[in-house]
C-alpha cells in the first residue's frame, strides 16, 4: 500500500514551492510542462489526493479568517479579537471566532470543521490541553496542506508558522528586578502550571530575576495554579502560610484573587503587602486597589497577527512561503496602587 503524501512532502521531494505543486496539479499555465508532468507523476505514484484546502487555496477566497482562542471573558482575548477585526475589516475580510475553551477536542473540531474550504487561514492561541498533550497534528495537517496559520501569545516551538508574542521571560525579570529594586526581598509567585507557555516563561522571568540579585529561590513561594476556576482557596491559604511582602501574579485574575485573600486574613495592600499582575485589562484598572500591572498590548498583537497573516495570503512571492517571522510586542509596568516602594524610587 502506498503511503499518503502533502503538498508539502511532494513539494520538498521534487525541490520545488509548495505553490507551483498545487498549481501543477490544476494544470495551470504559470508552470511548464516538464514540471506539470514532473508533479502529476509523483502525486500519482504516491497516491495523493487534494483535500478541499488544496483545492480552495490558489482557486477561490472566502475572504475570512477564522480565530480560535482557549477562552472569551479574559479582557486579554476580547482586545486580540478588536486588534484583528480592524485590520482585517479595512482589508475586506470577515472574521470568525471560535472558542477551543481549553480543550484540545474542541480546537481540533474547531480546525477540522473550518478547514473545508469556508476559510482563508487561522489565527489562533493554543488551548492548555494542546499544550498538555504536545500534539499539534491537526495544525501541521492545516499547514501541510498549503493553509497559513499565525499564534498568538500562547504558541509552540515544534510549529514552523508565523508567530506573534511578547517577551514574557523579560517582563516577569523586569518586574520582579523593579520589587527588587525597591526593597522587596520575599517575593512570592502565582503562576500555571508549567506546561502553559506563557505562565512558564514568566516563572522563568522570575527565577531569573531572583537569582540574578543572589536571592534565595524559595519553592514555598511559588504556588502553581492547576484549576483557575477555583483558584481562590488556594491563592488566600498561600498567603496566609507564606506572608510575603510581595506578590507578582502572572495573570489578571491571580493578581485580583490575591488583593482579595489578602485582605480576608487582616493584610492590607499595599501597605502589607504589593500586587503585580500582568496583561493590563479593565480588573487591573477598576479593582480597589488598582493593580500595578505589566501591560500587554492585545489590540496591537491581534492587529500585527491579522497583518501577518493577510500578507501571506496575497503574497505571490512564492520565496516567502516558509520563510516565518516572530513578531516581539513591547511592553512596560504600568503603576498603579496596588504597590509601593519600601525605600526611594517608588513605583
Amino acid at each position: 500500500m502506498k503511503r499518503k503524501i502533502t503538498l508539502k512532502q511532494i513539494a520538498k521531494e521534487l525541490d520545488v514551492s509548495i505553490s507551483t505543486v498545487s498549481k501543477s496539479l490544476r494544470d495551470s499555465p504559470e508552470i511548464s510542462e516538464d514540471t506539470r508532468l514532473k508533479v502529476q507523476a509523483f502525486a500519482k505514484l504516491y497516491n495523493y489526493k487534494p483535500n478541499n484546502i488544496a483545492l480552495s487555496l490558489k482557486n477561490r477566497k472566502t475572504k475570512t479568517i477564522a480565530i480560535i482562542i482557549p477562552e472569551i471573558v479574559h479582557h486579554f482575548f476580547a482586545t486580540v479579537i478588536s486588534g484583528i477585526e480592524q485590520v482585517a475589516n479595512e482589508s475586506g475580510y470577515n472574521v470568525i471566532i471560535c472558542l477551543s475553551d481549553e480543550s484540545f477536542d474542541k480546537e481540533v473540531i474547531n480546525m477540522e470543521m473550518l478547514a473545508n474550504g469556508s476559510i482563508d487561514g487561522f489565527i489562533m492561541s493554543l488551548s492548555k490541553e494542546t499544550q498538555n498533550k504536545a500534539d499539534f497534528h491537526h495544525i501541521i495537517e492545516v499547514i501541510n496542506q498549503g493553509m497559513p496559520v499565525v499564534m498568538f501569545d500562547r504558541v509552540t516551538n515544534d510549529i514552523l508558522c508565523d508567530k506573534v508574542i511578547i517577551d514574557d521571560n523579560r517582563a516577569a525579570f523586569d518586574a520582579i528586578q523593579n520589587l527588587i529594586d525597591n526593597g522587596f526581598k520575599k517575593i512570592a509567585l502565582i503562576t500555571t502550571v508549567d506546561y502553559v507557555s506563557v505562565g512558564k516563561l514568566r516563572t522563568e522571568g522570575y527565577l531569573r530575576a531572583l537569582r540574578t540579585n543572589d536571592v534565595n529561590v524559595d519553592e514555598n513561594l511559588i504556588l502553581r495554579i492547576e484549576d483557575i476556576d477555583n483558584c481562590a482557596v488556594p491563592i488566600e491559604k498561600f498567603i496566609a502560610a507564606n506572608k510575603p511582602d510581595a506578590v507578582f501574579a502572572v495573570n489578571e485574575l491571580f493578581a485580583v484573587t490575591a488583593i482579595k485573600g489578602a485582605k480576608k486574613i487582616g493584610l492590607n495592600v499595599p501597605e502589607d503587602i504589593s500586587v503585580i499582575g500582568f496583561t493590563d485589562g479593565i480588573i487591573s484598572k477598576y479593582s480597589s486597589p488598582s493593580i500595578t500591572t505589566v501591560s500587554q498590548d492585545g489590540i496591537e498583537m491581534g492587529g500585527k497577527a491579522a497583518k501577518m497573516l493577510i500578507q501571506r495570503l496575497e503574497s505571490e512571492d512564492e520565496e516567502e512561503e516558509e520563510h516565518y517571522r516572530t513578531e516581539v510586542i513591547e511592553t512596560h509596568l504600568v503603576e498603579r496602587e496596588s504597590t509601593r516602594a519600601l525605600k526611594r524610587g517608588s513605583f
